[in-house]
């Protein structure tokens, strides 16, 4: 399933995610630091939901969030809706 999330209080304008059941499949950030996108994408593909949402709230840039605390804010989303 694939899904877009607005992000707030980041550089990035959206995320979308694709999953497998529990599994992130793939991550694509538009907008924002294009390296540090592409790295956290590779880290969390194939993972399962939890482990990144585990591995990633929390993480603080500015105005207390960042853009992978965002996509674990997305993933908490995902699951509360499917």
């Amino acid at each position: 399933m694939k899904f877009t999330y607005q992000p707030h209080g980041v550089c990035s304008r959206s995320i979308i995610i694709e999953t497998d059941g529990d599994i992130v499949k793939s991550v694509d950030f538009i907008g924002g630091c294009s390296g540090n996108h592409q790295g956290i994408a590779r880290l969390i593909e194939g993972k399962d939901i939890d482990e990144v949402i585990s591995m990633l709230s929390g993480v603080a840039c500015r105005n207390n969030t960042s853009c992978p605390d965002q996509l674990a804010k997305a993933l908490i989303e995902y699951k509360q809706n499917h």
